[in-house]
This record gives C-alpha cells, sequence and structure tokens, in this order.
C-alpha cells in the first residue's frame, strides 16, 4: 500500500454530473454542437495579419487634445 494513497473520492457535483450524463445521454453531444458553433472556427490568418497591419495607435489620452506642445 501506497504512503500516498486516499480512498476513492467523488465530490457531490461530480455525482451530479455523472447521474445528469446517466440520465441524458445526448447531452453531451448538444454541448460540443455548441462549443462548435462558437469557438471552433477556422482562422483565416493571412486576413488577421491585414488587420493587425493596417491599426492605428491611439493617442495616450483620446477624450482631450493639446497641442500646446
Amino acid at each position: 500500500m501506497s504512503l500516498f494513497a486516499r480512498p476513492h473520492y467523488t465530490s457531490v457535483a461530480t455525482q451530479f454530473l455523472d447521474e445528469l450524463k446517466q440520465q441524458k445521454p445526448q447531452l453531451e453531444a448538444g454541448q460540443q454542437v455548441g462549443r462548435a458553433l462558437l469557438w471552433d472556427k477556422k482562422v483565416d490568418r493571412s486576413l488577421w495579419q491585414d488587420y493587425r497591419a493596417g491599426r492605428v495607435n491611439q493617442k495616450p489620452y483620446a477624450f482631450y487634445s493639446y497641442d500646446g506642445y
């Protein structure tokens, strides 16, 4: 037996999620569809390079212009 061995423990939240996944097996597939809708996008790197090249630096304080220097 290992010195650092601990008894098997699952939190209440993990138990709830495991039960929910057993009751609704389609839930995980729906999560993956939602993730693909919002996050998994193909990135056009050349287009982003054009965006970054066209960026104009903002002055330090945009709401006040003092040309007395």
